[in-house]
């Protein structure tokens, strides 16, 4: 789930670039035509400087990256050449983190159900570029355009689909699969936000059709095609999805601090195309062999070219070349940086779930690939401690002759802005947010960006319509796009402290039109502006309870504008997604629809409900509830009678309850936990989930 993909150019190949087109502070094209002369042409032997390398980083990611588990592999030539691991299993009697613990991979999985739609493509049974109903007829939604949608789309993530359907897709010892089931049947009611192939951004329901694309043409359960066509002739003992019997003890625990120093229940990504395989850093190097075509017996070299293509530039995109997400077929990138800087083609693939995160780089003409897998953390500095070691291992055997300085924009003198760069002020929009760009005497603010990476700092004007960020690591310009839209984008080198530094280019914002609205309607709107939305169709163990803003929305509405939550308002009930950005930005939208059901307000948002605050009543000092027939969950208040009380709760056969505070944060989870007694906080928010039709009894006592 994660982060990302787009198709890329047919590049399995070092890339010999003239100097005029090297990026600034790259090697020579004599100096690596020297060095790539002498890489060499078969597994050589990780150097102790390079072992040690790698141990020192993944210690890093222990001490300052949230991270308590980590497990890398290197394989060159089809040989593993560095095997490692740092922090803790979490197993009782034995904590140490062995080769075979298994970890969530996340977006990582999406390469496996890619290898699959291409291996049906080598034997004729699909075509990639005919249209996903002639294998999936089922296949239907209310938008026309998409009959246009094919795998190749799906896989270079251009579908125009909205993006993801995450209810109930990851829970906690749960491994139902009624976040796939339910794919078809919401899409059946759903449009798309741009043409098939117009632009590639992120798109985790993309992958869900291709497994059951996948199921349909083989007539085998998806687990089962991975099983029989990928891990059995690849000999993985380690590979494995939620839905095949294996000892749950092998996967290394996730831990959530902030609410208990246990080890989580099993976390189970049940949209497996999408995020939900379990691996090892060393299965996970043994399946890069297939897909960087050097297992042609499983998948063959024309599709393995097929997939390393720059897709993502048949549609819209930034100009720039140098990035972390230039899309391929599966890859999130096909060019990746740093390896650019060195004339060498390097492919990736990242992957997030809440608590796994995965990170495979692969440098297919020399036969190398890393995995690095973690326990918390974020695939971003995964890959960031894949490419360094990746890179001091092209140094040892030659294929490069050292290794650069990270690089910052150059500082520019004064230059006097033209005037008519202020035709770019007014009011940006993302997925979920408006923001204001307001330009004077050559400079602007912008907020924290790419999750903190970049700071909230000023970009001063230095010249040919770009503005350069304080601290010297970005460059802000703005792009008008053939869609007729414009753009404010960034040119970011992103420097994570102790890690590889590595280049990324996106839309950051849309500009956006003002729009009227009738009286009534704007007064419908500034009435929700502030007020919160609860889910009540998420199941009680789902892992999105840990994360209050994945439960809840907070509408934020600009009435003066006419837009909500980065949405343009319609009418008084319903503001739709208007954003195309292409690359990450523009991922996971959504409309707004409003309805009522005598007073109470609920919001439908990619088909999951939530309930308005306003209809929510306060938890009595001694009471019971029932869980509605259409519900899994009901949100009460916590107001001053029940402050600082114990509550007791007679919890139904595989329900729960959860606690967060008045700022909320998370306080308790029976799930998590464990048992069915905690103190309330003084107020905030309490939630119990079960089946239609489930009792609570509750009792509170000081």
């Amino acid at each position: 789930m994660n982060t990302m993909n787009k198709v890329s150019k047919c590049l399995l190949s070092i890339v010999i670039v003239t100097s005029a087109l090297l990026p600034t502070g790259s090697i020579s094209a004599a100096e690596q035509t020297k060095t790539q002369t002498a890489a060499a042409a078969k597994p050589q032997t990780v150097t102790a400087a390079t072992s040690s390398r790698a141990q020192q980083l993944a210690q890093v990611l222990l001490d300052k990256y949230g991270v308590t588990g980590v497990q890398y592999a290197v394989m060159d030539h089809g040989k593993i050449v560095l095997s490692g691991s740092a922090g803790t299993s979490g197993r009782k009697g034995n904590s140490k983190i062995g080769k075979n613990d298994m970890f969530g991979i996340g977006s990582t999985s999406k390469m496996y159900v890619t290898a699959a739609t291409m291996m049906l493509a080598d034997e004729g049974k699909i075509d990639i570029d005919r249209p996903l109903t002639d294998y999936l007829p089922e296949f239907k939604m209310k938008d026309e355009r998409y009959k246009q949608i094919t795998p190749r789309i799906l896989m270079n993530h251009s579908s125009g689909l909205y993006g993801s359907h995450y209810g109930n897709s990851i829970l906690f010892n749960d491994n139902n699969t009624f976040n796939r089931d339910n794919l078809l049947p919401a899409l059946q009611n759903e449009t798309l936000k741009a043409d098939p192939g117009a632009f590639s951004v992120y798109s985790n329901d993309s992958f869900q059709l291709l497994e059951l694309m996948v199921a349909k043409v083989s007539g085998k359960s998806y687990p089962q095609f991975i099983q029989e066509r990928i891990t059995k002739p690849l000999q993985l003992k380690s590979t494995l999805t939620p839905l095949d019997q294996f000892d749950r003890s092998r996967l290394v625990k996730t831990y959530f601090p902030t609410l208990t120093d246990k080890a989580l229940p099993v976390e189970n990504t049940n949209i497996i195309g999408t995020g939900g395989v379990y691996s090892t850093a060393e299965d996970v190097v043994k399946f890069a062999e297939v897909l960087t075509g050097h297992r042609p017996d499983l998948l063959s070299t024309a599709s393995t070219n097929a997939m390393t293509r720059p897709e993502y530039r048949s549609g819209m995109w930034v100009s720039e070349t140098s990035n972390i997400f230039n899309y391929g077929l599966g890859w999130d990138s096909v060019q990746l940086s740093p390896f650019d800087r060195y004339g060498l083609k390097a492919v990736s693939k990242g992957g997030d779930t809440l608590m796994y995160h995965a990170s495979l780089i692969s440098v297919p003409e020399q036969r190398l690939s890393m995995a690095v897998l973690t326990s918390g953390g974020s695939s971003m500095y995964n890959e960031a401690v894949a490419s360094e070691v990746m890179l001091r291992v092209l140094k040892d055997k030659g294929t490069i002759k050292r290794i650069l300085p990270d690089q910052q924009f150059p500082t520019a003198d004064k230059v006097a802005m033209p005037a008519d760069m202020k035709k770019y002020n007014g009011t940006y929009g993302v997925v979920g947010e408006t923001f204001d760009v307001n330009i004077r005497n050559g400079k602007f603010k912008l907020a924290t960006q790419m999750s903190g990476m970049i700071p909230a700092q000023q970009y001063i004007y230095a010249g040919k319509g770009k503005f350069r960020s304080e601290d010297g690591s970005a460059l802000a310009s703005f792009e008008r796009q053939k869609n007729g839209s414009t753009y404010l984008k960034l040119n970011a080198y992103l420097n994570i402290p102790e890690l590889e530094q590595s280049q990324m280019a996106l839309y950051v914002g849309q500009k956006l039109d003002k729009q009227s609205l009738p009286s009534a309607v704007k007064k419908t709107w500034q009435q929700r502006n502030g007020k919160i939305y609860y889910n009540i169709d998420e199941k009680i163990n789902s892992a999105f309870y840990l994360i209050p803003t994945e439960i809840s929305k907070t509408i934020q509405a600009d009435t003066q504008l006419g837009y909500a939550l980065g949405t343009k308002i319609v009418d008084a009930n319903k503001s739709v997604n208007i954003m195309q950005i292409p690359v990450m930005s523009g991922r996971d939208t959504f409309d707004l629809n409003f309805s009522r059901q005598g007073k109470t307000e609920y919001l439908q948002i990619n088909g999951q409900s939530f309930i308005s605050e306003d209809g929510l009543s306060t938890l009595s000092a001694s009471s019971s509830l029932k869980i509605p027939a259409d519900h899994h969950a009901t949100w009460m208040k916590l107001g001053k009678k029940t402050a600082g009380q114990k509550i007791n709760v007679t919890l139904p056969k595989g329900a729960g309850f959860v606690v967060y505070d008045d700022k909320g944060q998370i306080t308790y989870s029976s799930i998590v936990n464990g048992g069915h007694s905690t103190k309330l906080p003084q107020s905030g928010m309490i939630v119990f989930g079960g089946k239609a039709g489930d009792h609570f009894k509750l009792s509170l006592n000081r």
